[in-house]
């Protein structure tokens, strides 16, 4: 079990603040809650506690980590295994020990008559996805055949992402050795040179100056020139967090030459897959749309989805209500429009994933041959520039 703070509030409208063990945050959450206390917050105790330093635990569940454990989950349930007895010995099993607690909590309420799908949910760590998935297997009372469907989501997720990752390395590493290139010129080799010319007491070329003018302002304002640069990027990502901030940086990637349409078929890909795996899962499409646009990552997508399901509420039609969003691809409505009219919707937007992932891919593939001879000759001009520079002087001395 973990430590945890919890804010509340007692039937008087008294506020308590207490340390209290549990599973998880929801877990304490909602014990707190059917006492009948109002809950303000619960929190993962802090470093310093009771005199002594705890070192932070990874609280994260990873989706290579999900994907090993729902297919040996599933095994154990084809196999004939109960419920209870799988999720106790796939626990056990578990060396995350943040993820052990989890599956720990979600055995004991399945042991204590609460229904799986509902146990996931109330952990808080899981996608929504996830537990809508296994509520559609207890309902239809296929629980192995929609799991097996939700494994294979998952495997071609963590496929795709890795190719997406695998991608993106090497004009990431060329971007680092560009930033730490440039940083010991400044911080090391040209002010050497600026000692050596002022030593030589010798008039500089104006390329010169310039150069070491600017490397010697930037060596200054260097740690405040980083401080600033973190400051920026902590004020944007927790104003990035409130829905008009999310959707304004939505907005930016996707308006984003080149990879802004890559972002947004992204998106396309990934909710088009969700789709077809909650319909093949005998989901509603109105309860399917609402959970694939939870877990959406883009808030411009979130919102049209949203209004999506509320037009196929009314009556009209996925294509049309999709179409009228102004985010999806004339392409996808119209595949989409078709999977409606023969009736084979999950088939259809399965291919619409397969299309737009294969899409993303050969997309990206394009973008980076373009961005990592860019990065190449930046590389080459800001290094020859400052090498001209600094020899420059020396070239003259020697020749006067």
């Amino acid at each position: 079990m973990a430590e945890f703070v919890i804010r509340m509030a007692d039937e008087r409208g008294k506020v308590l603040e207490k340390a209290e063990t549990g599973f998880s945050a929801a877990e304490i959450r909602d014990r707190y809650q059917q006492s009948g206390y109002l809950v303000y917050w619960v929190k993962p105790r802090g470093l310093i506690s009771g005199g002594e330093i705890r070192l932070p635990r990874r609280r994260r569940v990873t989706l290579e980590q999900f994907v090993i454990f729902n297919q040996q989950f599933l095994t154990l349930i084809r196999a004939g295994l109960p419920i209870v007895q799988a999720l106790e010995l796939l626990a056990k099993r578990q060396r995350n020990q943040y993820f052990r607690m989890l599956l720990e909590d979600v055995r004991d309420r399945t042991k204590g008559g609460e229904l799986i799908s509902d146990a996931f949910e109330k952990q808080g760590a899981f996608p929504k996805i996830y537990s809508t998935t296994l509520m559609a297997g207890e309902k239809s009372g296929n629980l192995d055949e929609v799991l097996s469907r939700y494994v294979s989501f998952q495997r071609l997720a963590l496929s795709f992402r890795k190719k997406l990752i695998s991608s993106l390395v090497y004009p990431v590493i060329l971007i680092v050795g560009v930033i730490a290139m440039i940083i010991m010129l400044v911080t090391f080799v040209i002010p050497k040179f600026a000692d050596l010319f002022s030593d030589l007491n010798q008039k500089l070329p104006a390329m010169t100056e310039f150069t070491i003018s600017t490397a010697m302002t930037a060596k200054k304002f260097l740690p405040l020139i980083a401080l600033a640069v973190f400051t920026i990027y902590v004020l944007v990502r927790r104003w990035g967090k409130s829905p008009k901030g999310a959707e304004t940086l939505d907005r930016f990637k996707l308006n984003l030459p080149i990879l802004g349409s890559i972002w947004l078929r992204y998106q396309i890909a990934v909710f088009s897959r969700m789709m077809s795996t909650l319909l093949s899962g005998g989901l509603p499409l109105v309860t399917a749309l609402e959970t694939a646009g939870q877990s959406m990552a883009s808030r411009l997508i979130v919102r049209g989805i949203s209004d999506a399901s509320k037009r196929v509420r009314e009556g009209q039609t996925l294509a049309q209500s999709l179409e009228k969003t102004g985010v999806f691809p004339d392409l996808a409505v119209e595949m989409v429009e078709v999977g409606e009219a023969t009736g084979a919707l999950p088939t259809m937007l399965s291919s619409v994933a397969e299309f737009y992932e294969e899409d993303v891919q050969s997309a990206l593939a394009a973008a980076m041959s373009l961005i990592e001879p860019a990065i190449l000759v930046f590389m080459g001009v800001v290094v020859g520039f400052i090498l001209i520079s600094l020899y420059l002087p020396i070239f003259s001395f020697t020749t006067g």
